[in-house]
Formats: C-alpha cells, sequence, structure tokens
C-alpha cells in the first residue's frame, strides 16, 4: 500500500508541474512581457491570434510578445487587453473563455512587485500569467491528540472540478484584495466560519506549482492557513459553492489524497499540512524530498 500511495502522490505532483517536463509546450511558448519583465508564457495558438491586434500586442520578437509602447499605464494596458479579450471571447474558439468570470487578477512579474495591470480570470491561463490563492486547512484536536481534518465536497454545479473533495475553504486573489480579507470572506462564504474564528488562522506556507492542459498554462501560487477548529464547531454550507462537509481522521485523509476524488491542487495543500504536520516522516517516506520539491515550483 505504502509504495503505491507514494506513486499516485508522484504522479499527481508531475501531473502538476508538467509544464517542467519534457515534451511541455514551454519550449513552444513566447514569454509574455510588459516594459520588458516577464509576466507569463503565450501558446502558439494564441501568439497567431493576437497578431491581430498590432495596436495592442506588438509582433513577437526574440522569443517574447510584448505589449504595444503606447500601453504605457495600469489603467492604458488592462482596458486594451480586455477589449481584445471580450473580442476573442465573441468568436468562442478559446475554450477557456466560456468560463467568463468578470472577476480581476493582478498581472506582476512576482507577488512583491506593483501590478502593471489586471487581466479577466478566465483568461490568465491563455498568458500563463501567475494566479495567486487562498487555501485554509480547517482541522481539530481532540483531547487526545488525534487530528481530524474538514474537507469540503464541491458543489456538483461548480464550473471547475464539480463534486471533488477540496479544503475546507479557498478561494483566488482578486486584484487589490488583501490575503487575509480573501482568508476571511472565504471562510465566511464557503463554511460559515465567524470572522472571530478565521482570523485565527495561521500563515504557514505557499504551495506553487505549474501545469499545462487543453485550456493553457496555470502557474499557480496558493497562500496557504492553518486553522485549529474548536471540537464542537461544525463548518456549515454557505454560497452554495459546497454540497457537504466532512470531518476525517488524518489517516483517512491521506487515503483520499491517492484518489481521483480529490481536486488537484487543494490535495497538494493537504500533502503539505501532513508534511509539515509530521504525519509524513523521511525516514518513513522514502520519497519525501520530492514531494517537498514537487510543492514548491516557481515560475
Amino acid at each position: 500500500m505504502a509504495c503505491s500511495w507514494s506513486e499516485k502522490i508522484l504522479q499527481l505532483l508531475r501531473q502538476m508541474n508538467n509544464f517542467y517536463l519534457a515534451g511541455s509546450c514551454r519550449s513552444s511558448c513566447s514569454r509574455f512581457e510588459i516594459d520588458g519583465a516577464q509576466v507569463g508564457w503565450i501558446p502558439p495558438h494564441l501568439v497567431s491570434l493576437l497578431t491581430r491586434y498590432p495596436d495592442v500586442f506588438s509582433p513577437p520578437h526574440g522569443g517574447a510578445v510584448s505589449l504595444h509602447r503606447s500601453l504605457d499605464s495600469y489603467g492604458r494596458r488592462s482596458e486594451a487587453v480586455d477589449r481584445v479579450l471580450q473580442a476573442l471571447r465573441r468568436e468562442a474558439s478559446l475554450s477557456c473563455l466560456k468560463g467568463w468570470r468578470d472577476e480581476k487578477y493582478s498581472v506582476m512579474p512576482t507577488f512583491s512587485d506593483p501590478p502593471l495591470m489586471w487581466m479577466e480570470r478566465a483568461a490568465t491561463s491563455l498568458f500563463g500569467v501567475k494566479r495567486y490563492g487562498v487555501h485554509i486547512n480547517g482541522y481539530t484536536v481532540s483531547g487526545s491528540g488525534e487530528v481530524s481534518m474538514w474537507l469540503a465536497r464541491r458543489s456538483h454545479t461548480k464550473q471547475t472540478y464539480p463534486g471533488l473533495l477540496d479544503n475546507m475553504a479557498a478561494g483566488g486573489l482578486a486584484a487589490g484584495v488583501g490575503i487575509k480579507h480573501t482568508l476571511i470572506k472565504e471562510c465566511q462564504e464557503e463554511a460559515c466560519v465567524p470572522a472571530a474564528i478565521a482570523e485565527k488562522a495561521r500563515p504557514v506556507a505557499t504551495v506553487s506549482y505549474t501545469y499545462e492542459d487543453e485550456e493553457g498554462v496555470f502557474a499557480e501560487s496558493q497562500f496557504v492557513f492553518d486553522l485549529e477548529l474548536p471540537p464542537e464547531f461544525k463548518p456549515r454550507i454557505g454560497d452554495g459553492e459546497v454540497h457537504e462537509f466532512y470531518l476525517l481522521p488524518i489517516d483517512k485523509v491521506k487515503e483520499l489524497l491517492a484518489t481521483d476524488d480529490f481536486k488537484p491542487n487543494s490535495a497538494l495543500v493537504v500533502l503539505d499540512f501532513l508534511i509539515r504536520h509530521s504525519f509524513i516522516e523521511p525516514d518513513t517516506e522514502p520519497c519525501y524530498q520530492e514531494f517537498v520539491v514537487g510543492l514548491h515550483q516557481t515560475l
């Protein structure tokens, strides 16, 4: 069992970092640059579509696609790119734009840099723009020290990964919104966790990975928080994004990680929890180092 469990986890990590593997689209992607700084990767099929908008995107040069020189401010860049995306959305040839959300995500080289523009969330994978989110591990500790974790079953009508297991609460980081604010909002909206409890969550890690699929390049980094909940507390379904909550012993959670029942990036967040809380140890897990490396890749 142990060996096959480890192999399944390695497969998950390879899948979530497949952009770094030989044979990925990385070698044929163009760098997406703004003001000389790389902010993403553009797959070849999109590069050819963007050449139709020369007043917004300069022709590919030296392996990079840049925004036109005249777009020299946050507002101008954001509005010009949004006009292009709205036009491409009407053509309906890019499947990811069917999931348009009217959510603005910040575009910048690294998280600590000032944003250079905003972009519609559904389009970020087309440009391989780094996306950030917040994930909350909700867990309890019994009087005898047994750890159990609250997992959410996603609603069967969710746009992405319907019906799969997930962290107790999680959400993307919208442009201009803080991390702690997002955490408290998602806890309240998804799991009815009062702010007074949610703000006790501790920032513990980031989990970063980059994968490609038919919709583009997903370069993601999740800010991870641990929230120890009172044993008597039960999350409740809030905004309808969750079908049900389960409180499961940590051994059961570990077992579920190696199944197809888990949303893949949330499985990585739980794997990180298991490592940090010593439920996975280097003496007994031969793939310990591969696990740690696979959870902390950079764009």
